[in-house]
C-alpha cells in the first residue's frame, strides 16, 4: 500500500555530512509518525530516529547533537541530516513508517551510508 524509496547515502570521511532523504508514495491515508532504523554488519538493527507528523521527535542516544530529523509533509518526504560523521555510523539505513508510535509497518529498500577514519 505504501511504497518508501530512499537517496542520499554514499561514502563520506569522518566528520563529514550527508542528509539522506525518504519520498513516500502509493495508498497515503494521513501523515504516520516516520523515521529511520539502521543495521551495521553483524549487529541488530537500532533506531536511529522518528518524528510525527506535527514534529515530535526522538533520537538514539548516540546521534543526538549530530543527526537532525524533519519532514515535509506536502512532499511525504522524510529526512535525516547526518552531521560530524563517525566510523561506527557506517550502516544500512532503512527508512520507514509506524502504524502506530513504535510500531513500524512499512519500510524502504536501504540505503548504505561508510563513513571512512
Amino acid at each position: 500500500q505504501v511504497q518508501l524509496v530512499e537517496s542520499g547515502g554514499g561514502l563520506v570521511q569522518a566528520g563529514g555530512s550527508l542528509r539522506l532523504s525518504c519520498a513516500a508514495s502509493g495508498r497515503i491515508r494521513g501523515f504516520n509518525v516516520m523515521g529511520w532504523y539502521r543495521q551495521a554488519p553483524g549487529k541488530q538493527r537500532e533506531l536511529v530516529a522518528r518524528i510525527s507528523s506535527v514534529g515530535t521527535t526522538n533520537y538514539a542516544d548516540s546521534v543526538k547533537g549530530r543527526f537532525t530529523i524533519s519532514r515535509d509533509n506536502a512532499k511525504n518526504t522524510v529526512y535525516l541530516q547526518m552531521n560530524t560523521l563517525k566510523p561506527e555510523d557506517t550502516a544500512v539505513y532503512y527508512c520507514h513508517r509506524e502504524a502506530s508510535w513504535g510500531n513500524p509497518d512499512y519500510w524502504g529498500q536501504g540505503i548504505q551510508v561508510t563513513v571512512s577514519s
